[in-house]
């Protein structure tokens, strides 16, 4: 019975994997950046970096210009963290680790943009806590929101 739920799924997507084409492109995107990781040092960081512009240069306008102010924001309020892709997206980390990464609403055909961060980021509040952000439009008050979780994301 398993079985045939993974086929109808499939189905559904559209392919016999139950990936989405744009899924499947993020995961070709990764398989190339680690890849291309083998790198070092300053260079490597730099070419990272490069890899991270590049990527919000490629962007349409609405999610570019979102990219553009987050990419401000983090390297701003945490300029430790490095600037690098992550599935074919802007992403910062540390020690290798993605902390927090931008995700192009066109990217996947949302209606909005998203601000995440990944467990590394520990923003624990309690027993229930966002890791993910809706954005559609930024005021210069979410802007200050941001800088605030990004610069605890960040101190932990």
């Amino acid at each position: 019975m398993a079985q045939t739920t993974k086929k109808s799924a499939a189905k559904k997507s559209g392919t016999a994997s139950g990936f989405t084409a744009d899924e499947r492109a993020a995961m070709k995107e990764r398989a190339a950046e680690l890849k291309g990781a083998g790198g070092r040092g300053a260079k490597k960081k730099a070419d990272e970096a490069q890899a991270c512009l590049d990527k919000i240069a490629e962007m349409g306008d609405a999610d570019r210009a979102l990219a553009e102010r987050i990419h401000a924001v983090v390297t701003s309020v945490a300029p430790d963290l490095d600037a690098k892709t992550w599935y074919g997206m802007p992403a910062y980390a540390r020690d290798g680790k993605v902390l927090c990464f931008f995700k192009p609403g066109e990217k996947f055909g949302a209606r909005y943009a998203t601000f995440g961060f990944n467990d590394t980021a520990r923003l624990d509040d309690g027993n229930v806590w966002p890791t993910e952000y809706a954005i559609a439009d930024l005021t210069d008050a979410d802007v200050k929101r941001l800088e605030k979780i990004v610069e605890q994301a960040a101190s932990r």
